[in-house]
């Protein structure tokens, strides 16, 4: 950031109010990298702040009852609150047993946060990474829709506006249209760390091809071929609708429609590893039609089923990087892993608070096109 573009940034004449970071129970450690950049930033600009961090505090009674603690005043302040619902590494005690924090707990402690700030704050922005109840995005039949009303109850509580990365599909804004929403795409971060992490490819169409691993995920991966001028395949996934395991059919088989991957390198983009079975049996079909490598991406690789599946994968060499940011919790395990690559999105997320603090328009810092450009040409000189 250029020393000019600081000091519109941090003009005091400028920005709505004084801004205030907190980061509740299990995201202390996103905040502090935002809360560093911030900081950073200012002194550069030449303005003495040593901290944006808000201290609080969320404790729990054995009996189940929480309560939240806001020890910093906030009066007047620009609040943006970040939330990680997919930290699990949590646990609190309930009836003289621990229990393992789910997202139902919190977003508990994000409504609790807002409640003690008791309508003092200018205006409060909510930072979700992973949308509360995200992954059920459509209602059908008698089911709920539980991100939709999260979003509305947030913004009776106050909530001015959402920023979330990659919501498993952004249509679910519609439940609040007059409230502000923020779908980001760290597009160009992701890239930044492929050219980081493997430097000896080739991005043209002869060697290297972006496939999608579903019909959901076609225009997050159909933007990465765009960009980067190369091919576009995918897979669609064949069910079983006659019967229903876990609360889904189960897929029958991933059929592919595109060119051939034959000696090419493959990028397959998702916004979640979960399981993680659909991106190994995927991996697993392209090695058959004899694609060189497999460099997998999800914005959250949770691996709710463990690690042993990818490592095994890549012993085999069915699958050669998976890249995962760092916007949710990551198990130690993961971070150990040689196969795991991670995407530091702390400085993105940081640039998009500043501006929006200081009401500048975010429309170039969602669409990386020309940053894109330019390391792709800083790539080719190489």
């Amino acid at each position: 950031m250029t020393a000019s573009a600081r000091d519109i940034i941090f003009n005091h004449s400028e920005r709505v109010a004084p801004l205030g970071l907190i980061a509740i129970p299990g995201s202390e450690e996103l905040g502090k990298k935002v809360n560093d950049y911030l900081v950073t930033w200012s002194r550069e600009a030449g303005y003495d702040y040593d901290n944006f961090l808000i201290e609080n505090e969320c404790p729990r009674f054995s009996s189940g009852d929480g309560k939240a603690l806001i020890k910093n005043t906030v009066r007047g302040y620009d609040v943006y609150i970040i939330a990680d619902f997919g930290n699990y590494s949590l646990e609190y005690p309930l009836f003289g047993r621990m229990n393992r924090m789910s997202p139902d707990d919190h977003f508990q402690n994000l409504k609790r946060i807002i409640q003690a700030i008791g309508g003092k704050a200018h205006r409060i922005n909510v930072i979700t990474p992973i949308l509360y109840g995200g992954r059920q995005h459509r209602r059908n039949y008698r089911e709920s829709l539980d991100c939709a009303v999260a979003l509305q109850e947030l913004q009776n509580m106050g909530v001015s506006n959402i920023i979330a990365f990659d919501a498993h599909d952004p249509r679910v804004c519609n439940a609040v249209p007059l409230m502000g929403f923020d779908n980001i795409i760290p597009t160009y971060q992701v890239l930044k760390a492929l050219f980081k992490y493997v430097n000896d490819f080739k991005m043209d169409t002869d060697h290297f091809m972006v496939v999608s691993p579903d019909e959901g995920a076609l225009n997050r991966n159909m933007y990465y071929s765009s960009v980067l001028g190369v091919d576009l395949g995918m897979f669609y996934k064949r069910r079983d609708y006659s019967q229903v395991v876990n609360g889904r059919n189960p897929i029958v088989a991933h059929e592919y429609l595109g060119n051939s991957v034959e000696g090419k390198d493959v990028f397959i983009a998702d916004d979640i590893i979960s399981s993680g079975e659909s991106m190994l049996d995927i991996a697993i079909e392209l090695k058959k039609r004899n694609a060189k490598r497999i460099f997998a991406y999800a914005t959250y690789p949770i691996f709710t089923n463990g690690l042993e599946a990818f490592d095994k994968a890549y012993a085999d060499g069915k699958i050669d990087y998976v890249f995962g940011t760092n916007l949710s919790y990551r198990t130690p395990e993961l971070l150990s892993r040689e196969w795991f690559c991670e995407v530091d999105v702390s400085k993105y997320l940081s640039y998009l608070i500043m501006a929006l603090n200081h009401d500048m328009s975010i429309s170039k810092v969602i669409d990386p096109h020309q940053k894109i450009s330019a390391l792709l040409e800083k790539h080719k000189n190489d």
